[in-house]
Parts: structure tokens; C-alpha cells; sequence
């Protein structure tokens, strides 16, 4: 389903050494992933025997029981296409290694052996099990199958490739999930035995999301719980699921039952993050031998949050965080460029809108850093057809609150000028008329700013340059474009976070902007008030953001990000909203692209820009006819 598939990690409650109590729960868990069309269940390490038995591995008794509890659980999963992946103590060669099982209707596709085994502090493994890092190319004899054994084993089918690695292993400097991830795996598996110690489950944590993050991959872990031996340590029955850094889902620890986690992980756009974002295609291939997967179940329905707002962090303290680096980030991006060329002024166009609001405050905050007299920033207002009172008041009082130069040059009166030099009727309220107006303020931005020896900073955003919502060398053009790496629904919560946390005594002024629509105000407003809303005419930006960021992020198709949009906004919008605002954003992307391949200097923000010198490269006169093709076939 779009690249969507059902992981679950389960954790049985099992009793040591009793080999047919911990089958029978590990069978009730594996019938419950079967159930909710899992594709792959993962139990914890050395699960059918339980981890803590001590020198009873020497025993053969044990060795036969597990034997026959395999069997049991193939028999089992006959029936069952989800797969299976469960710890074992296998012999082969003479030696004992502590293994996965991976198995399928019936069958045992292939076993894995630990490849570092630990001997340090609480954890003496070689006492009993041998590593199995050099095992290649093997078979092992298991339960009446023989069966592929070896760490040089990837799964794979239906679109679905994992690996395998057992607890230590990715405790190691290198982990063998590393080389699997480059050998194609967008699934990764750890079953594990990790005690419990103070502090030690916040750092587990951080490893399997880092691991996840660093192999740009899907990651699952399933620890050991209770009903292991306390004899000198407790295990917790830790389990969690994590894609690309990202915590999905995480079990309750200590529970005194068995549980069971489910995450759906994109591992489609695992796949195309690799091709464009990090170094994953320099990576060393080690040689894998390939074994196939019967099908099995996929997700009937997303059980899985998509976030409405991809650009805002959801907790209220992340978003502050989100907000606070980014003003730095803006600040002391045009610090760099004032020093470089010795400009001591900044000239800005005031609307009274965000995203004049936002270049604004970032630039008093870098005169701020820079000791500088925030007099040396000259705003202009530029009243045309269709300012409206409230936000030049608005820009007013902003200048007023920071103590910033605040100019005012009309232009109603030069554009007037222009049209009939052009000839061009005034009452014909077109796109030549709301550009002209537009290209008027830019001559008039960049004219003073040579005037007073200085650089014009620019406003428009990340959104409005995705949807080329701006004229073409007018409001498209500054010396230095500061916001160009922030997105509409960001722009919103960081004047927010500024009113708040930085310039509170201009709250008031700040939230009153933040409640005005967004518009060019172009168009001679009615009864005094805005009648020209940017979102009723291109869509909600919230839409288009969301657009932006799974169409460049993971390269979603239109019938994914059509699938993505109803899930993660609900009935908010209808279908046929969302797919008519997704048709205007594919037309408008594509075919203002030469708007962005001249667009000024700024700075990158996050993951997703559109510099054509640094993130976005595509020719102007690329097709959008492929992309329309499959929206409108999707319907």
C-alpha cells in the first residue's frame, strides 16, 4: 500500500528454560500479527529457550526441546503469511551460536548468527556461544529443514528487503546492520537481551534511532522481558520501532504479560531518500545471497499519524526550539553577508504582512548581534490600489516598536504614469496591473538602497517561491532573500514565537498580523478590507507545504501524496479539494521553475529548499504532463 508495511515486535512473557510455555506465547503473538496484517513479527533474542539459562545450554535436553518447539512453530505458521523472526540456540559445526530463525508457511527461510558476542561486566556469552561474524555461504540442518546460515542473509519480496542482527551487534562500532542497509535492507531486525540499569533505556533508545538515521532505513527491536532469571539483572521487555530517526512506536517496559507493538514504516520513501540526501551510494557493497519471501499481508488501512504540517514540530517545545534555530540561523546568515560587503543599511518593503514581518525582525535581530544602530534599517511602505488601513498601520507600528527608519513613497501615482506609458487601461484590473505595481516597489527597494549605499532584503518565502507565487523580477528579485528557507506554516508560529519570546512588548501589533490574511494586496480592497486572499486563489498553504515536502522530500507520486493528504487531514478537506489544489501545485511547480533558476543568495533552513545552486536543480522547461497524467488517472 504505497510503499506502507506492518512491522510488529513482540515481547512474550516466557519461564526459563521451558521451551513449550515460551512457544506458546511467542504462537498467541504471531497469530496476533497475522491478524492486523503484519508482514514481519520480530521476537527478542534466544525467545523459544528464554536468554538467561545459564550453563543449561550445555545441556542437551534444552538443545532437543527447542528443536521440537521449532517444529512446533512451523507447523504453526503453515498457515500464516506473515513472517516470523525468533532466537534460538542453533548447533552447527560443533559449536553453538545464538541465532534468528526467520520463518515463513512452515518453512525456515534462514537462520542468523550473532556476530559479536559479548564477554565483559554482566554479559559472559563465550562461555557458551561462539561469534558468527565469518560465517558465509552455509547451510545448518534446523527442526528438518535446511535451511541458508550465515550473516551474509537478506530477505526479501513484495517490495520488502530486511536484515538481521542480534542485540550486541549493534552495539558494536560497525554494526552488520550497516552493511545490510547498504546491500539494499530498508528493514532492519534486533533481537535482543538488554538488561535493565539506570539509565541505559534512554541510551538504547538513541541508538536504534540513530542507527535507523545513520542507515536510512526502518528499524526494529525486540528485547528480552519479564520472566527472564533475576539471579544478578532484570530485563524490562523493551520494544520499539523507528524509521529514519524517528521514534514510531514504543512498548510499556517491566509488564508482567506478553505485548505486542505494531508500526506501518514508508519504506518506499526509505528507498528514494537514499538515492538523493547523504553519501548511502559511496557505501561499501558487501556481496548478500538473497532469499526470496513468500507474500505476505500488507495494511488494509494506515495505522500510522501523518503529520498535517510536516515543517511544524508538533510539541510546543520542539516548535520553540524549531523556531529559535532558525532566527539564528537567518541572523547570523545576514550577518555574514553585511560584513562581507561592508553594507551598513538594509532596505525592506513593509506590507504589513508575515513575511514582511519576519525579514524585518530578523534583520533588527543581526543589527542587534552586530551592535549596530537599528536606525540604519530604512522600511518602506509603498501604498498602491490595494493597501488597506489595517496593515499599514500594522507596518507602522512595527517599524515604531523597533526603532527602525520608516519610510513612505506612494506609488499609485508612478504606476499610473506606467500604465499609460504602456498603454494599459487602469480600470482593467489584470496581471499587468497587479505586476506593475510590484515591479514598482522593487525599483523603488533597489534604487534607494544604491541611494543609501545598501542591499535590499528580500521577503518572499519557501512556499511562495514552490508555487512561483511572485513577479518576475519584481517581489522575485532582493540582494538578499532571508526568509527563502522558511515555509508559510512555519512563518505563522515563528512571529508567534518572536512575540513572544523576543520583542513581547509588540505582541499585540505581531498577533493582529498574524490574524490578517495573506495577500499581494494588489487589488483596490472593498469597504476598506482585503478582498484579494492569496489562498483562495492559488489554495490553502497548508495543502501546498504539504505538497512540497513529500513530493521533494521522499518523491512521492501524486496518488501517494494524494493518499498521504486525506490521511493527515482527515475531513478537512474532501478528495476533490485536495486533488484540485495538488493539480494547481504541480502545474505551478513546474512551470515557474525559471523563476527559481534566477532566484537571489539565502539561507537554507531545513531539509527542504529550492536554491538552484544548492538543493533544486531542474530545467525550466520540464513536463509536468506525467505527473498530471497519474493524478488525473488516480481519480
Amino acid at each position: 500500500m504505497h510503499g506502507f508495511y506492518r512491522i510488529a515486535a513482540a515481547v512474550p512473557k516466557v519461564r526459563v528454560a521451558n521451551v513449550d510455555f515460551n512457544v506458546e506465547q511467542m504462537a498467541d503473538l504471531w497469530r496476533i500479527a497475522a491478524d492486523q496484517n503484519a508482514a514481519v513479527v520480530l521476537f527478542p533474542e534466544l525467545s523459544i529457550s528464554s536468554y538467561s539459562c545459564g550453563d543449561l545450554f550445555f545441556q542437551r535436553r534444552l538443545h532437543e526441546s527447542v528443536e521440537a518447539g521449532l517444529k512446533k512453530l512451523l507447523a504453526l505458521s503453515a498457515g500464516l503469511d506473515t513472517v516470523a523472526v525468533a532466537g534460538a540456540p542453533v548447533w552447527h559445526t560443533g559449536r553453538l551460536y545464538n541465532c534468528a530463525v526467520v520463518m515463513q508457511r512452515g518453512r525456515i527461510l534462514g537462520v542468523v548468527p550473532k556476530s559479536f558476542v559479548p564477554e565483559h561486566k554482566e554479559y559472559y556469552e563465550k562461555r557458551w556461544f561462539a561469534g558468527g561474524k565469518a560465517i558465509r555461504d552455509a547451510t545448518v540442518s534446523l527442526a528438518g529443514c535446511d535451511a541458508p546460515f550465515g550473516t551474509d542473509l537478506l530477505f526479501e519480496g513484495g517490495g520488502l528487503c530486511f536484515g538481521v542482527e542480534v542485540c550486541e551487534d549493534l552495539w558494536s562500532v560497525v554494526p552488520p546492520s550497516s552493511h545490510q542497509a547498504l546491500a539494499g535492507a530498508t528493514l532492519l531486525l534486533n533481537l535482543s537481551a538488554s538488561d535493565e540499569i539506570v539509565g541505559k533505556s534512554d541510551y538504547r533508545a538513541q541508538l536504534v534511532s540513530q542507527q535507523s538515521a545513520r542507515c536510512m532505513a526502518a528499524y526494529a527491536y525486540a528485547s528480552c522481558g519479564m520472566g527472564e532469571s533475576t539471579t544478578d539483572v532484570v530485563f524490562g521487555g523493551d520494544a520499539m520501532i523507528c524509521e529514519n530517526g524517528a521514534l514510531l512506536e514504543r512498548g510499556e517496559r517491566f509488564l508482567d504479560e506478553s505485548q505486542i507493538i505494531f508500526a506501518d514504516v514508508d519504506l518506499q520513501r526509505l528507498e528514494t531518500m537514499r538515492l538523493s540526501e547523504g553519501s548511502f551510494a559511496d557505501g561499501d557493497v558487501r556481496p548478500f545471497r538473497r532469499v526470496a519471501l513468500r507474500k505476505f499481508p500488507l495494511p488494509q488501512q494506515l495505522n500510522r499519524r501523518i503529520d498535517p504540517l510536516p515543517f511544524v514540530p508538533s510539541k510546543k517545545s520542539e516548535r520553540a526550539k524549531r523556531c529559535r534555530e532558525i532566527f539564528a540561523i537567518q541572523a547570523a546568515a545576514l550577518q555574514k553577508r553585511l560584513e562581507h560587503i561592508g553594507a551598513q543599511t538594509c532596505v525592506l518593503g513593509i506590507s504589513g504582512g508575515l513575511d514582511s514581518t519576519l525579514a524585518l525582525l530578523a534583520v533588527r535581530r543581526t543589527y542587534e548581534i552586530l551592535g549596530r544602530d537599528p536606525r540604519d534599517i530604512v522600511c518602506v511602505t509603498m501604498p498602491g490600489f490595494g493597501t488597506t488601513g489595517r496593515t499599514l498601520g500594522n507596518a507602522e507600528k512595527l517599524c515604531e516598536g523597533l526603532g527602525v527608519t520608516l519610510r513612505h513613497i506612494d506609488i499609485t501615482e508612478a504606476c499610473r504614469a506606467h500604465f499609460a506609458q504602456i498603454g494599459h487601461d487602469p480600470e482593467k484590473h489584470d496581471i499587468v496591473f497587479e505586476n506593475v505595481q510590484a515591479r514598482e516597489r522593487t525599483q523603488v527597494l533597489m534604487d534607494l538602497a544604491n541611494e543609501l549605499g545598501g542591499i535590499v532584503v528580500g521577503t518572499g518565502d519557501l512556499s511562495e517561491s514552490a508555487l512561483g507565487w511572485s513577479t518576475y523580477n519584481g517581489d522575485h528579485m532582493s540582494m538578499y532573500a532571508i526568509n527563502v528557507g522558511v515555509p508559510k506554516t512555519l512563518i505563522r508560529y515563528l512571529v508567534g514565537w518572536v512575540a513572544d519570546e523576543v520583542y513581547p512588548d509588540l505582541a499585540p501589533v505581531l498577533h493582529d498580523i498574524l490574524d490578517t490574511p495573506v495577500s499581494p494586496e494588489l487589488l483596490p480592497p472593498e469597504e476598506g478590507k482585503i478582498c484579494q486572499k492569496t489562498e483562495e486563489v492559488v489554495g490553502p498553504y497548508e495543502l501546498h507545504d504539504f505538497f512540497l515536502y513529500h513530493f521533494i522530500k521522499s518523491g512521492a507520486t501524486p496518488r501517494k501524496i494524494l493518499f498521504l493528504a486525506a490521511h493527515a487531514f482527515g475531513n478537512r478537506y474532501d478528495e476533490a479539494t485536495i486533488r484540485k489544489w495538488l493539480g494547481v501545485f504541480l502545474r505551478r511547480f513546474f512551470t515557474q521553475q525559471f523563476k527559481r533558476s534566477c532566484m537571489p543568495d539565502g539561507p537554507k533552513v531545513g531539509t527542504i529548499a529550492l536554491s538552484p545552486r544548492g538543493d533544486w536543480r531542474m530545467p525550466s522547461d520540464a513536463q509536468v504532463a506525467e505527473w498530471i497524467k497519474e493524478l488525473e488517472e488516480s481519480e
